[in-house]
């Protein structure tokens, strides 16, 4: 058929047109569908006729085709259906031209409309009465009345708008076989259990009732499959399936499958209902409660029970007056605030705070020092003479009747024990133990607090500290207080000022509190690794007890007894099962644990018991022994090697101070060549090293005389000073006398060949001025197996405090002066 066939004349067109433009208000419904009498589908006044076309009317050979996607249409359903009107407008235009109004509609799946295929259309599909078409802008809206199953014989146009023929291929069906009445039945029942479940099921049984008869199984069996649920692909199976036997075989169990999960959502429903029910009767039993109870008096809004709440914290607090007075002003303001302003939430909060503070709540200490050093000994193997100075403090306050006043900086490389150490004070004590660290704090609302004008306002940590411990004197370690930061949001280092000051934290005034306490009776307690970065005015306050690290002997005790017993406990491994020799522990500690503290000494331990619960879970061995024969099995190579003293003309060992405890230090002196005089320096020495070298060097060139040196060795020479691992930064004055003695040794050509460290400060007239870290400096001169060493003259007094077990086998020379370090080392 052409489209002549079914386009009118212009006028018609044109009204079409028209109509779509308004909205394509309707189809004209004719009253007597199966005459074809009237030519015209549509009319432009819009009037249409609401009578339904019977189903089993003459249907055209040829209608053209509509494609959807969700599921397929079936003969019993009448709905309405939404296309989209630029792509199908003049499909819909030629529909409403033709006398039967009728188009087939085609299940093509999930298939896009700009790839679409005629291939992709089924073999079958519904042909549907158009009813009601209405349209906008961009949708095309119009109820679909399904009429029967086609079968598609012949393409006329396999392009938009598709044109086909089609034959209505007859429903073999028995009405009298009871297999067919037995299906129909069952499908009636299970129509009657949707029923109930879903209003929705009862409109569209109402629509095919209407039009079909019940004893018809045929329209029964396409209704029942049209209101399950079941995949586009199950229903077009059932649609292109004739025999009606076969197509009742087939939807018997969809129809169960969807009675089923009706049931289930019809469960879900009621338990959420019954759910809501409970709560809206809890909640209206509740107000009824409230409301009753305040008729009677009985009970109290929000706001009543906030200010009893906050009354009730005051009692048995010796609250001083002042603060009495600010409590007492925001109670009687927040008694007139509506508790829905936000004025009523921030001056709550501000309340909950002024009322969690310990006002005059403090712990007794017990100022026991034999007790303070059962738990200093127990808790802490070696740092006898920290020890001793936290007893001298405890004594003090024991004299005084309270511990305070002081502020106490514990200063040593890390992994000594410096956290531990304030942990024990605070048990010694029996105070509250608070730690929080400043590493890192730029911003000094940390200590001091917010204004309660901001946004998210909070008091500072130590606000925060006494509402956690709830004494007033706790030990409140600062821990890292060498790293804190600064920013432009403050300089927290300024803010501890007046934390730390015993004058000025009586009347400590935090930001958002906005009241003084009395931080006096607080003992802090800070850490640091290094006091290079600690501001002056600030270490000012404090009372600095250093934690030099440990020799080997005192690491190897705390291995025994506190780190390697912990690492047990810790996997639940008995101690018989793994056996620790001494050698080994001590070659882990020499070969790979050489740092001050025992942090790694403990990581490294850590790796053995992991390694060797793997081996008694893996043998049947009942014990593992770890000496130094099979230790390397258990951590690899040493990371370290045993030092070796080097030796030569111009080599002298020194000794120096890290910030992870003190190491050994060897200087090279070597003549380049004779062409020039000249003197160079390499080993990334800081501003202070490469002027004491200057300094030595110029000594050395103007005292060879004295010490029986060539006169005229730097004339023609040209000097290169070195001092190995050029990768590590070294700085600082102590190194000064060490190399006038490496250049003195070049000049001399004279070796010293035994076992010989020093340090000290030298100045230009040969003076050797003290330096500091002398206990790490013996350490670090023991552990390379230097056992004589020449310190300056001034440091003898720290050299004499140090622990017996230090200077056992120490040989020591003072020097005053350069020519007592030249007569030890050339004699």
């Amino acid at each position: 058929m052409s489209d002549q066939e079914f386009d009118k004349d212009k006028d018609q067109d044109q009204e079409w047109q028209d109509g779509t433009q308004e909205g394509l208000e309707a189809f004209t419904d004719s009253d007597d569908s199966s005459s074809g009498a009237q030519g015209e589908a549509y009319r432009s006044d819009g009037e249409h006729s609401t009578s339904m076309v019977p189903a089993d009317e003459i249907l055209p050979e040829r209608i053209y085709l509509l494609p959807i996607h969700n599921r397929p249409f079936f003969p019993a359903q009448v709905q309405p259906l939404v296309i989209n009107r630029e792509r199908w407008e003049e499909t819909m235009r030629r529909v409403g031209n033709t006398p039967h109004h009728t188009i087939g509609v085609a299940f093509v799946g999930e298939q896009g409309v700009e790839s679409l295929d005629h291939e992709a259309f089924p073999e079958f599909g519904t042909a549907v009465k158009v009813h009601k078409l209405k349209g906008d802008e961009e949708q095309i809206q119009f109820i679909a009345q399904g009429l029967k199953r086609f079968r598609i014989t012949r393409w006329l146009s396999k392009e938009p708008p598709y044109l086909v023929e089609v034959s209505y291929p007859r429903e073999p069906v028995d009405t009298e076989e009871e297999e067919t009445r037995a299906y129909a039945m069952a499908m009636i029942n299970g129509i009657k259990e949707l029923l109930p479940l879903n209003p929705l099921y009862g409109e569209e049984l109402k629509q095919y009732l209407n039009r079909f008869s019940p004893h018809q199984p045929g329209p029964l069996t396409d209704f029942a499959a049209a209101i399950t649920s079941a995949k586009g692909h199950e229903l077009q199976d059932v649609l292109a399936t004739l025999p009606v036997a076969e197509r009742m075989h087939k939807v018997l169990p969809l129809l169960r499958k969807e009675i089923e999960v009706a049931q289930l959502q019809g469960e879900i429903s009621e338990q959420v209902n019954a759910q809501m029910q409970d709560r809206q009767r809890e909640f209206f039993l509740r107000e009824q409660l409230k409301v009753i109870q305040r008729e009677l008096g009985i009970s109290k809004d929000d706001r009543e029970n906030d200010v009893d709440t906050f009354r009730a914290r005051l009692e048995g607090l010796v609250v001083p007056e002042k603060v009495q007075g600010r409590i007492d002003d925001e109670l009687q303001k927040l008694q007139v605030l509506e508790t829905g302003s936000p004025e009523y939430g921030t001056t709550r909060n501000y309340l909950d705070w002024l009322t969690s503070m310990p006002w005059g709540i403090t712990t007794d200490d017990k100022l026991d020092l034999n007790q303070a050093r059962a738990v200093l000994d127990r808790d802490h193997d070696g740092l006898a003479d920290v020890k001793e100075r936290i007893i001298e403090f405890l004594a003090e306050g024991t004299f005084k009747g309270a511990v305070g006043g002081s502020i106490i900086l514990l200063v040593g490389p890390p992994g000594v024990g410096k956290t531990s150490v304030g942990r024990s004070i605070a048990e010694a004590l029996g105070r509250q133990f608070y730690r929080f660290s400043l590493g890192g704090m730029r911003d000094e609302a940390e200590i001091k607090g917010h204004r309660r004008t901001y946004i998210g306002a909070m008091p500072g940590k130590l606000v925060q500290t006494f509402k956690e411990v709830k004494v007033e004197n706790p030990v409140i370690m600062l821990d890292e207080i060498d790293k804190l930061g600064q920013s432009f949001q403050g300089d927290p280092a300024s803010a501890l000022l007046e934390v730390l000051d015993p004058e000025q934290n009586v009347d400590f005034l935090d930001h958002y509190l906005d009241v003084r306490l009395d931080l006096s009776k607080v003992l802090f307690i800070c850490t640091a690794n290094t006091t290079d970065s600690i501001p002056g005015p600030l270490m000012d306050r404090m009372e600095q007890i250093r934690l030099s690290g440990y020799i080997a002997e005192e690491k190897q005790l705390i291995a025994k007894h506190f780190l390697w017993p912990k690492l047990l406990k810790r996997d639940n491994i008995p101690k018989k099962r793994i056996n620790l020799t001494d050698a080994a522990l001590r070659e882990i500690i020499e070969g790979y644990a050489r740092e001050a503290g025992v942090r790694q000494l403990e990581k490294q331990l850590h790796r053995i018991v992991r390694k060797a619960a793997v081996k008694l879970l893996e043998s049947e061995q009942g014990t593992i022994k770890i000496s130094v024969k099979n230790l390397e099995d258990f951590l690899g190579a040493p990371l370290f090697r045993k030092e070796k003293v080097l030796k030569g003309e111009g080599v002298i060992t020194g000794l120096a101070w890290t910030a992870m405890g003190g190491a050994t230090l060897a200087i090279e002196a070597g003549k380049v060549h004779t062409l020039d005089r000249g003197f160079k320096l390499t080993g990334q020495l800081g501003d202070v090293m490469q002027e004491s070298a200057n300094i030595a060097y110029s000594y050395a060139l103007g005292h060879l005389n004295e010490y029986d040196a060539e006169p005229a060795f730097f004339d023609t020479a040209f000097v290169h000073m070195h001092i190995p691992e050029g990768a590590t930064p070294k700085d600082g004055p102590s190194a000064g006398v060490t190399m006038t003695t490496a250049l003195l040794s070049l000049a001399k050509h004279q070796a010293v060949n035994r076992p010989l460290a020093m340090t000290g400060e030298l100045t230009l007239t040969g003076q050797v001025l003290p330096v500091g870290g002398i206990r790490e400096k013996i350490i670090a001169a023991r552990r390379s197996d230097i056992f004589e060493v020449i310190l300056p003259d001034a440091n003898r007094r720290d050299y004499h405090e140090l622990p017996d077990y230090l200077k056992e086998g120490m040989t020591v020379h003072f020097a005053d002066r350069y020519p007592d370090v030249a007569k030890v080392v050339f004699g």
